[in-house]
């Protein structure tokens, strides 16, 4: 029985039988009495266990003063699931700033997560050292902007916003309505009602160069909306019509793409070859295109003709570069 199992043990007891004695507690546990001094330290020290022993009832118990830190148990063991899910909000929120508006709820969760580490069995203490989480290609944001943004998004206000378009090089002045904040692929984006074009937009927030809250309220547009018109296609880029794109794999990237999910709508037929035919909707191109891209000469668009050229002109604007 690990030290973490010994600890619900000893709470399991102590919960129904009230007052228990040592020698019981040794008998259930089958360690030794310096083993069994050595968890009821513990507990008592490092996880707050309000345990006493009571001479008169001859055993210990539980002293209900409601006095001092609150109680709580460790996990007993992490998933892999869990040992993921754990690691990524750990260091997403290690990787936030903790000041403004995520601060105060950032820090209470920070201590939370590092007294479970360190209260757990060495297996879980090491996860901090052995799993690693890395981002890739996070783009530079002004903690500024993120806060306004996020202050409006909460107290559900418009906003001004000053916006640069990297694909057509343009800035523009715009009153939105926030819907919510979404983090993906590493970077920010605002879903947003936009009042100059009447529809649901994605704003990227480090390319939001000016934020100023407005006093009117902020246009309300359910969440179940914003699923349906931003969820439907492939990527974070979207458009009101659906195409479905056909992409063939070779037998070589099948081995990689069998066992990705591009799209919670896809489907996947076999070519017979060790190949695969992966079926996805989209609606803006431009995500999809850079995914195929990297695929290099592992991969051929087949449908839809639009698509295909795309990918095709690009391959030739590259080749032309090594020419």
């Amino acid at each position: 029985m690990s030290q973490p199992e010994r600890f619900y043990r000893i709470d399991q007891l102590l919960q129904e039988r009230g007052v228990v004695a040592f020698q019981a507690l040794q008998d259930a546990l089958e360690v030794s009495r310096a083993t069994l001094r050595r968890d009821i330290t513990y507990m008592r020290d490092r996880l707050n266990a309000p345990i006493v022993f009571d001479s008169d009832a001859g055993g210990y118990r539980y002293e209900k003063t409601g006095k001092g830190a609150k109680f709580n148990l460790p996990g007993l063991w992490f998933s892999s699931d869990e040992i993921l899910a754990l690691m990524t909000m750990y260091q997403m929120l290690d990787g936030l700033d903790t000041g403004g508006l995520l601060g105060p709820h950032i820090r209470p969760l920070m201590a939370r997560l590092s007294a479970l580490l360190d209260s757990s069995d060495s297996a879980a203490k090491e996860i901090l050292r052995r799993v690693r989480l890395v981002t890739v290609q996070q783009r530079r944001m002004r903690v500024k902007w993120f806060e306004v943004v996020g202050s409006a998004v909460v107290h559900r206000r418009r906003l001004r916003i000053d916006y640069y378009t990297r694909s057509r090089d343009e800035r523009s002045t715009r009153d939105v309505s926030p819907l919510r904040l979404t983090h993906y692929r590493s970077n920010w984006y605002l879903d947003a009602w936009c009042h100059k074009e009447g529809a649901i937009r994605m704003f990227s927030v480090d390319a939001i160069k000016m934020a100023s809250v407005l006093d009117e309220k902020a246009k309300e547009v359910s969440l179940a909306r914003v699923d349906e018109e931003l969820g439907a296609g492939y990527g974070i880029f979207r458009r009101a019509r659906i195409q479905w794109a056909k992409l063939k794999f070779n037998a070589e990237a099948a081995r990689w793409v069998r066992d990705e999910v591009w799209h919670e709508r896809q489907v996947l037929e076999d070519t017979g070859d060790g190949g695969i035919i992966l079926s996805v909707p989209f609606s803006d191109g431009t995500e999809l295109e850079m995914d195929i891209l990297r695929h290099g000469d592992g991969v051929e668009v087949l449908k839809p003709p639009s698509l295909r050229r795309a990918v095709t002109e690009r391959l030739k604007l590259a080749a032309r570069l090594y020419e």
